[in-house]
Formats: structure tokens, C-alpha cells, sequence
């Protein structure tokens, strides 16, 4: 069973969807009714403004939440998946809660386009919902083409997993299947893209399996950058737990790749070709692509905001752009960032809409990373609106050569504030 679901909650969930399907307003709202809040994407960010939006309001906004999928898996902490410290289930949240206790209107379809002129949603059946004020917490999409070979349908066989669900599983089933002296190669993206701790926590969590069931293996790290986010606590774990099973081989030494085959597992370089029985190739990313169709990226891919007070968008008026898809300054990609500027756009929202007190934007955010069975590092860092960006104020980071009992309590803080924002995002 799926998290957060029960009778009760499934009975009250199904009354709203009825609601949702029957209501004038959301096929065409005359200006006169209450005010109205749409999110486009479930993810973090969204399904966390759309819950502090409604439990704020007490039903003074009409709230309504569009994402494709009904049920949610997160990125962070999948990687503890694939090193089985997670079951799929415990990483995975659906939306009957936020249906069934804050009166939530969630529709699962794909939004097809958002008209700013007439402030409407489209949707993938052709039908159309008014709004005051929009959300798009669209999250990552890929440039498929940024490496010579891939396209999106060769995912399959060279998953990403950097989107929580199918990939992830498939991910796991082909490290499950995997020889004992195998390799597994990765692909690691260029900047910015989502987590920048995740790739170099995956090799870790990839090399813990490893070292326990198929031990002759080994990992090779193809990278986009000659550097990353917590290298010396990843290289130092590394050495500590997984000696000589890990190669991380930067951008100034691999050359660029010249192309990928999915059919023959094998990636060329410049001077040499790495064969491998897995290749988790995770691409160049940007913003949703919804956000390009509704106009809100710049030439990056990526959202710029106006206003980091607001994460109102930079390109169309009523719709702000929070989250993995916004281009917000020093803020990283990330759950707990995600999450932390959502309730700040929240407090925005019911101010232009309600009148509600608004206090300054404040940020926060901390990366936990597990790297072996008992060892969790972390990196972190507090912020405030700056005009049009995010400017960090301090922060910190995990030491090397820290003792075991601190590594220790580092790593069951991360699983406290796992169970601590998904239960603040979904109820």
C-alpha cells in the first residue's frame, strides 16, 4: 500500500473529485466567485503551496492542483532505494490527504498550454480553468540531444532515474541484474541541474550495493565539470568504504563524449570507449517543458524571476515560478529548497489575494547525503530575497575525518526531515 491512503480519506478524496468535475467555475469563472490559486506540477514545491495556500485560507481561495500522476515518488532518498536501505512504497506519497482534509481540488492531466492573456490553464482534454494567481512548480525536463546518440526513448535502456517513479525502478532492476564483476558507469550531468550532491551520493549508495552482493564490480564516473558539490567528503568516503572500486574521471581528462550506444552499452570517448552492463546516463536538464510552451524560460531553459520575494516570473504577470525550474540565484535544486520557497510564495499568494500579513522572505536549505550504511554528510545554507535573486547569508558543511557517532547522527537527521517535509507537503 501507497502512503497517507485509508477508507476514510479515499471517500472524502472522491467527493472533492466529483466536486472538481462538477463546478461551473472551473469551466468558466464569471470574476465574482472567490479567488482562485492554480498549481501546475505535484511535486515539492507545488503540493507544498497549494497545502499552506488551503489550510491558510480555510477555504477563502479556491485551491486547485494540477499533476499528471496521482501518485508522487521523490528523488531524494532514492538512492538509499537502490541500496535497498528504502523500500520503493516509503519513498512514494499520493494526494488523498490534500483532497480529503484541506479541500484541495487535484486534477490528474497533463496542462497543455497557459494563456496569460485570458489567465486560463489548458488541459490535455481541451477544456480550460480560469485563475487570479498561478504556480508553476514544473520541476526538470532533459536535452536529450546534448550527448551524440541519446533520445529520449533510449531511456529505458540508459536510464536517467533523475525523476522519481519508472526510472527509478528501472534503475534498480538493472543493478539487481548487474554480474558480479560488472560495470556500472555514469554519466553525470552539467550545471545546473537538480541536487547537486545526488549524482556523487547515487555512486556511493551504487557502490554500498555493490560491495555487498557483487563485490568484483566497479564504477566508472564520467563528469561534465571538473569539480562537485561535497567532492572532498564523497573522494574521502569513497576511499574509506569502496577502495578502488570507484573512478571519477572529470570533463579535462575524459574529453568530451563523443557518443553513446544503447544497443552495445558503450560509451566513446575522445581517446578510448568504456563498456559497461549499466549506464545511468543522466542528461543536460531544464525547466518542465510546460514552462517554455507557457513562456516563462529564458534563453537558458531555465525560469528567471522578477521578484525573489515573490518568485513572480520574470516573463508573464500572476504566475510565479518556484522551485527546480526557476533560475533564483544561489539556491540549489532541491527538495528542502523547493519546499522553503513555496511557503514563502504561499505567504505572497494570500497577501495579493486575501490581504494577509506578509513577512520577509526567508530561505533555508540542507542536502544530506548517506554514503555508506551509518555515515550521512551534509551541506547547508540560509538566505534572503536580494531584488531578483536568492543571496546566501551563511552556512556550512560536514568536515572530513569526522567521528562515527556524528556521521551517524547526521545520517538519522536526514531521515527526520525525510518523514518530517513529506508529511508537511502531502499530510
Amino acid at each position: 500500500m501507497f502512503k497517507n491512503t485509508n477508507r476514510r480519506q479515499f471517500i472524502k478524496a472522491s467527493a472533492a473529485a466529483s466536486l472538481v468535475l462538477s463546478s461551473p467555475m472551473l469551466a468558466n469563472a464569471d470574476g465574482h466567485g472567490k479567488p482562485r490559486l492554480i498549481i501546475v506540477g505535484g511535486g515539492i514545491g507545488g503540493a507544498t503551496v497549494a497545502r499552506y495556500v488551503a489550510k491558510q485560507s480555510k477555504g477563502a481561495v479556491d485551491v486547485i492542483l494540477i499533476e499528471a500522476h496521482k501518485r508522487y515518488t521523490t528523488c531524494f532518498f532514492s538512492n538509499w532505494y537502490l541500496a535497498d536501505f528504502r523500500t520503493f512504497d516509503s519513498i512514494t506519497h499520493d494526494y488523498l490527504t490534500l483532497e480529503g482534509d484541506y479541500g484541495i481540488k487535484v486534477i490528474h492531466q497533463y496542462v497543455t498550454n497557459i494563456d496569460a492573456d485570458k489567465k486560463m490553464v489548458m488541459l490535455q482534454d481541451g477544456s480550460g480553468i480560469s485563475y487570479n494567481k498561478c504556480v508553476v512548480a514544473s520541476g526538470i525536463d532533459f536535452v536529450w540531444d546534448s550527448i551524440p546518440g541519446h533520445a529520449a526513448e533510449l531511456s529505458v535502456d540508459l536510464p536517467h532515474a533523475y525523476k522519481g517513479g519508472e526510472q527509478t525502478i528501472i534503475l534498480k532492476n538493472q543493478l539487481n541484474a548487474m554480474p558480479d564483476g560488472g560495470v556500472f558507469a555514469m554519466v553525470a550531468p552539467p550545471n545546473p541541474f537538480r541536487c547537486p550532491p545526488g549524482p556523487y551520493e547515487r555512486v556511493s549508495m551504487v557502490a554500498n550495493y555493490l560491495k555487498k552482493n557483487k563485490p568484483r564490480s566497479k564504477i566508472i564516473v564520467l563528469d561534465h565539470k571538473e569539480k562537485f558539490s561535497k567532492q572532498a567528503l564523497f573522494e574521502e568516503a569513497w576511499a574509506n568504504h569502496y577502495d578502488g572500486m570507484v573512478e571519477w574521471i572529470p570533463a579535462s581528462i575524459s574529453g568530451a563524449i563523443q557518443h553513446v550506444d544503447a544497443m552495445k552499452k558503450t560509451i566513446k570517448l575522445e581517446d578510448e570507449v568504456v563498456k559497461a552492463d549499466v549506464i545511468n546516463l543522466i542528461p543536460k536538464q531544464k525547466s518542465g517543458n510546460i514552462a517554455a510552451v507557457a513562456g516563462l524560460t529564458d534563453d537558458s531553459g531555465w525560469c528567471p524571476i522578477k521578484d525573489a520575494e515573490t518568485f513572480a516570473s520574470a516573463n508573464v504577470p500572476d504566475v510565479h515560478v518556484l522551485g527546480d525550474a526557476s533560475i533564483n540565484g544561489a539556491m540549489p535544486k532541491s527538495g528542502f529548497s523547493a519546499n522553503s520557497q513555496a511557503k514563502n510564495v504561499a505567504n505572497a499568494i494570500l497577501h495579493e489575494l486575501m490581504g494577509a500579513k506578509k513577512y520577509p522572505a526567508r530561505f533555508r536549505n540542507t542536502c544530506w547525503s548517506l554514503v555508506s550504511d551509518n555515515d550521512g554528510i551534509k551541506v547547508g545554507a540560509s538566505y534572503k530575497a536580494d531584488g531578483a535573486a536568492v543571496a546566501k547569508t551563511d552556512g556550512f558543511i560536514s568536515k572530513t575525518g569526522e567521528g562515527a557517532d556524528l556521521r551517524e547522527q547526521t545520517k538519522e537527521e536526514a531521515i527526520s526531515w525525510y518523514d518530517g517535509i513529506t508529511q508537511d507537503v502531502f499530510g
